[in-house]
């Protein structure tokens, strides 16, 4: 299965990047096929036409579960992330099944993936299975949320994987 992981912290090789990383090897094994650490993409971000960046958005789009990730900023998810999703052209997630997630500092924006980051993934065309993830910043390396998350979520991502491969 091919995951990718984008993940929208202003400041790169996060703790937002390090969890996403482990969520895909959580979801497969095989963890990642391609990393997007979004603060990397420098000033392509800023209008169209970076062929690099169109080729980043390319592959996201072609892999069969792509993680969103974000640090909580302002109660939302970061601007960085949204930039790299204005990019990304109509419908292009279609046939991608999609991982909303975010860490934060409490637990008051545990809802934030899952009211303000998965309406834009369906939005650009993805399918979104399941509820997004919250993680904690400060707890989410020991994996315990994460890993109940997942007893739920991996058969519904699995089964939405497969819906599309049909």
């Amino acid at each position: 299965m091919s995951i990718a992981v984008v993940v929208g912290n202003p400041k790169p090789a996060s703790r937002t990047l390090d969890a996403a990383v482990m969520l895909a090897t959580k979801i497969d094994a095989a963890g990642a096929s391609l990393v997007v650490d979004v603060a990397e993409l420098g000033d392509g971000l800023f209008g169209w036409g970076s062929e690099a960046v169109t080729a980043v958005i390319k592959s996201v789009c072609e892999c069969e579960v792509a993680i969103f990730a974000s640090p909580t900023y302002k109660a939302s998810y970061t601007g960085l992330l949204k930039m790299f999703l204005d990019l990304m052209p109509a419908n292009g997630l279609a046939g991608v099944v999609g991982v909303p997630m975010m860490l934060g500092a409490g637990p008051g924006h545990a809802l934030a993936p899952e009211i303000l980051l998965k309406p834009v993934l369906v939005e650009l065309g993805a399918t979104c299975p399941t509820k997004g993830l919250y993680l904690l910043d400060s707890a989410y390396s020991d994996g315990a949320d994460m890993d109940q998350w997942c007893v739920a979520a991996v058969p519904q991502l699995m089964a939405s994987v497969g819906a599309h491969a049909v």
